[in-house]
């Protein structure tokens, strides 16, 4: 498994997903390598710094960005890569 290579704070975006979902997307991003202590959930990242590591939560997939460039206090990311999250029959979160 490959290992998410960060400095800071991990951005975790979260739009009003069920707990189920947030915690199963918390234990995976620990699985690749990122402290629980690191990942600040938001719905909106404050302060975000070149080089941050951004992830959007989806309910089947992880979407982890590294911050490229900041305008007007927006930023832009490039994907760093796709984490899949899977269910069973019953769409409780497996692995």
């Amino acid at each position: 498994m490959e290992k998410i290579d960060y400095t800071g704070i991990v951005w975790a975006i979260n739009h009003n997903n069920p707990e189920p979902l947030v915690e199963h997307s918390l234990k995976k991003l620990q699985a690749y390598g990122i402290k629980k202590e690191d990942i600040v959930l938001t719905d909106a990242p404050e302060n975000v710094k070149v080089g941050a590591i951004v992830v959007e939560i989806w309910p089947y997939h992880l979407e982890i960005g590294r911050v490229r460039t900041i305008r007007n206090e927006s930023f832009i990311s490039g994907s760093v890569m796709t984490i899949e999250l899977k269910t069973d029959a019953e769409g409780k979160y497996i692995d």
